[in-house]
């Protein structure tokens, strides 16, 4: 599972506050010159297996609960990707989503 398979959740689970927590697993570089157009078509996958009901069927824990994505990143984003993140978070939060990134070294 990774960022490069739009079409699959790496990760959901909930958190001890009670949250539906839906991780993207990101390995590439940000040298990579797709690595933004894959997190991207990532995080449509994501929302669209939110928004279309999906999310209920696979997993009945998230009915009533607050949901958001994570971003798992292996590497440090440079400013593009922090840009790019940003955008995101902005626009998913405003959609009633929560958005937010860290890297693998940070846990």
């Amino acid at each position: 599972m990774s960022v490069d398979k739009s079409d699959v959740i790496d990760i959901i689970s909930t958190t001890v506050e009670g949250k539906v927590e839906l991780t993207i697993s990101d390995h590439l570089s940000w040298d990579d010159t797709n690595h933004l157009q894959l997190l991207e078509d990532k995080i449509n996958g994501y929302l669209s297996f939110i928004e279309s009901g999906q999310i209920y069927e696979d997993y009945p824990e998230a009915i009533n609960r607050e949901i958001r994505i994570r971003t798992a990143l292996k590497y440090e984003p440079n400013a593009e990707g922090v840009g790019f993140l940003e955008k995101c978070r902005e626009i998913i939060n405003n959609a009633g989503i929560g958005f937010e990134w860290h890297n693998f070294k940070d846990e």
